[in-house]
């Protein structure tokens, strides 16, 4: 996957997160999920993209294991959302959701193993 087609991803991946949380009933403990998800949706990107102009390979390496984190974060809040809220008003974009952020995990952990274990 090209780096450029992984930055697309990512930034969609957190554009549709918002847009998905917009559609969910306002009770206390969404406001709480919808505020973590946010965070770690839009920050997976965003460390990957700071990844892009690090200014060495560590540099490039834990920015990108910093942007998996907040991936595995993102993967967390979507399951409890499937799991807590009863209504949800677009069942199969969730469904989307938590498979691209297993996606994107894999797709992260992959870069963070290869950089990480070359000499």
């Amino acid at each position: 996957m090209a780096e450029n087609e992984l930055t697309q991803r990512l930034f969609s991946f957190a554009v549709k997160t918002i847009v998905f949380l917009k559609t969910l009933p306002d009770s206390p403990e969404v406001k709480v999920c919808r505020y973590q998800l946010i965070k770690s949706s839009s920050s997976s990107g965003a460390n990957y993209e700071e990844a892009q102009a690090g200014s060495s390979k560590a540099d490039f390496t834990n920015k990108v294991r910093i942007s998996l984190r907040e991936m595995r974060e993102s993967n967390y809040w979507l399951r409890l959302i499937k799991a807590t809220v009863e209504k949800v008003y677009d069942n199969n974009e969730l469904e989307w959701l938590i498979n691209e952020s297993s996606e994107l995990k894999k797709i992260l952990g992959s870069i963070v193993q290869k950089t990480s274990t070359k000499k």
